[in-house]
């Protein structure tokens, strides 16, 4: 019964994950970058909306711990707005974009 639960939680898990990894590769490969803090919830609601894909983002954490600041990465690259994206051509865009959006801006497909 155990290895029946098991496998069924491995077969779920496989199913539900990574719907969104190949885009998520991709906009990585384009140099895009997503700034965001911990206690954001527009960037949770941003991190919903890729999903478990958000391991394959490049993801650049702007808060120190306790909201005590922001990390000198973020500092140097005038983060003010959570969330930001920025693209390899330098340009941004603020706040929850839509995954068609990102695509259009980046050229990588959605599946």
């Amino acid at each position: 019964m155990k290895k029946l639960i098991l496998i069924a939680m491995l077969v779920l898990l496989a199913a539900c994950s990574g719907k969104y990894d190949e885009f998520a590769k991709c906009m990585t490969e384009k140099d895009t970058t997503f700034y965001g803090a911990y206690w954001c919830p527009h960037c949770a609601n941003q991190k919903n909306i890729i999903g478990i894909s958000m391991e394959h983002i490049n993801y650049v954490e702007c808060s120190l711990p306790e909201k005590k600041g922001q990390t000198q990465v973020c500092i140097e690259a005038n983060i003010t707005t959570y969330p930001t994206w920025e693209f390899a051509d330098g340009t941004r865009l603020k706040g929850v974009q839509q995954l068609e959006t990102l695509s259009e801006k980046t050229g990588c497909e959605l599946a």
